[in-house]
């Protein structure tokens, strides 16, 4: 066996080793550990070359991170140099749109430009006989005093509301607003009514808004000026009643905000009553002017409004009674605390409206405030108005409304208009565009006129009720979602006491007695 020279080497110097030590050793062991030794020899440079593989192929990893990490830097550079010019290029763009929207008039789409809105109803109603026939929710004797009962199937007029608005927002935030309604209402069925129509323009003014000089409470508040209906005034539309009606011509702010739940508006509106005449006055003609001054307070979901009135010379107005002649007043006040409810009454799901108003003098007109000038001095009305909206289940909805008023001393001395109306509605919806609508009135009147406009007293009931199967496009859900067209039937029936009241009352008139009333004919409504 040939044997390698360093492995040579190593086993003469053991076996000099061994013999220095004076060992026995022999050639087959000699032999063995030459094998085992160069066994060890072989691993020990196996391992040596793998490690220098490895460490060779690390060093080309690094060089491998070396590079990308290079690559990766000039790259970031790019981004950064991009991202520069990027933003550079994103100031020019802001820039140019602020001096474009300083040169735009109306920078907001939504609350900017025209809009047209508006309300109608129009049909046509008869009785059982096919003619003409007494109607509206003012029917009743109670009706001139604004005793209200059902409108469902008890209209007969045409009454239309268009209105045009064009609203701004400037740069600096500031918005304006001008509006326009256009009003007519008749009962005439031709086509061409210009000899009695009632056009009329109802609404014309102008609000500014959001100002950025003012600050504070008056911060975020609209200045409003022209002929108006008030913003908040509300209503039962069920009843065709308002439960608050502010109208006239004047200005005032809206939405003076003292802190987070509590805001306040401010007004004055003017309104004039029919002119004196030459029998109650020596002078000439003379027009009235009604000055009414009003603050409507909100907490939360409560309406505190308190309004006070002056129509200088209005107590020369003079009212005849049975008892004798009363002035007219010539100053008044009025107050009204409501509640505006997100619930049925806190029972269930729905809406919720209760009012309690107030007035004297001048102001005892409670709902039309400052609409009537033979009020007197001592006139006084207490009105409550509440109803609700809620469904009773999938398929039917109700609204039930109680209106109910006493006034004395209204237009002479001692008299007293007492009255009070149940109505509810009910909705069955039957298809996705069909339902069946039901309607059920109650109204009972204690009216003591003291002889005022030749009136005599009456006191009794009256009742309607309504069927009206009905069509409609929008929420069939939804019991104020319109437009709708309805065909209905009405059966209506009151005292005979009532006949009596006013040879210029609807009761009484020539067709038109107690004893039952049917009432037939088809209608639209439509709002947006």
């Amino acid at each position: 066996m040939m044997m390698k020279p360093r492995y040579l080497a190593v086993a003469v110097g053991l076996i000099l080793s061994s013999a220095a030590q004076g060992a026995d050793i022999s050639a087959s062991a000699i032999e063995a550990r030459f094998n085992a030794m160069e066994k060890r020899l072989q691993q020990a440079e196996s391992r040596a070359a793998k490690a220098e593989a490895r460490a060779t192929q690390a060093e080309q990893q690094v060089k491998q991170l070396e590079t990308r990490t290079a690559s990766n830097e000039q790259q970031t550079r790019q981004v950064a140099k991009t991202a520069e010019i990027t933003q550079q290029q994103t100031a020019d763009v802001a820039k140019r749109t602020e001096t474009l929207a300083s040169n735009t008039k109306s920078s907001d789409s939504d609350n900017s430009g025209f809009k047209f809105t508006g309300y109608a109803r129009s049909g046509v109603i008869m009785n059982d006989s096919g003619t003409s026939t007494e109607s509206g929710p003012y029917v009743t004797p109670a009706g001139q005093t604004g005793g209200a009962v059902g409108r469902l199937g008890n209209e007969n007029n045409t009454y239309v509301e268009v209105n045009l608005e064009h609203n701004q927002t400037m740069a600096s935030g500031a918005t304006s607003r001008y509006k326009v309604m256009l009003a007519d209402g008749q009962r005439s069925y031709n086509d061409w009514t210009g000899a009695t129509s009632d056009l009329n323009i109802r609404q014309a003014f102008v609000e500014l808004g959001s100002l950025p000089t003012f600050t504070g409470p008056w911060k975020d508040t609209t200045l409003w000026a022209g002929k108006r209906f008030d913003r908040d005034n509300f209503d039962i539309h069920f009843l065709d009643s308002d439960i608050i009606f502010l109208a006239g011509t004047g200005g005032g702010i809206y939405d003076v905000k003292w802190s987070e739940n509590l805001k306040s508006n401010f007004s004055l509106y003017g309104r004039n009553f029919d002119d004196l005449d030459d029998n109650n006055n020596s002078n000439d003609d003379t027009r009235i002017e009604n000055y009414i001054v009003t603050a409507n307070n909100y907490a939360g979901p409560f309406q505190w409004m308190v309004s006070g009135l002056r129509a200088k010379n209005n107590q020369d107005r003079e009212n005849t009674g049975t008892q004798g002649v009363t002035n007219a007043a010539d100053t008044g006040f009025h107050t009204m605390l409501a509640y505006h409810g997100d619930s049925f009454y806190g029972l269930r799901e729905g809406t919720s409206t209760t009012a309690l108003l107030y007035g004297h003098g001048l102001g005892a007109e409670v709902k039309a405030l400052g609409s009537d000038g033979h009020l007197t001095d001592d006139a006084s009305t207490v009105r409550l108005a509440t109803y609700g909206i809620t469904p009773l289940s999938k398929n039917w909805s109700i609204a039930p409304a109680i209106l109910a008023q006493q006034s004395k001393d209204r237009y002479v001395s001692g008299d007293d208009y007492q009255w009070l109306t149940f109505n509810t509605r009910l909705i069955q919806q039957i298809t996705e565009n069909f339902e069946l609508a039901y309607e059920g009135s109650y109204q009972y009147m204690d009216l003591d006129s003291q002889g005022y406009k030749d009136n005599n007293n009456v006191k009794g009931g009256f009742y309607k009720l309504t069927f009206a199967p009905t069509f409609k496009v929008g929420d069939i859900s939804d019991m104020l979602s319109r437009p709708e067209i309805r065909f209905f039937a009405s059966y209506m029936d009151w005292s005979h006491k009532l006949d009596s009241y006013s040879s210029s009352d609807s009761f009484g008139t020539d067709g038109f007695t107690s004893g039952g009333q049917w009432n037939f004919g088809i209608q639209m409504e439509t709002w947006f």
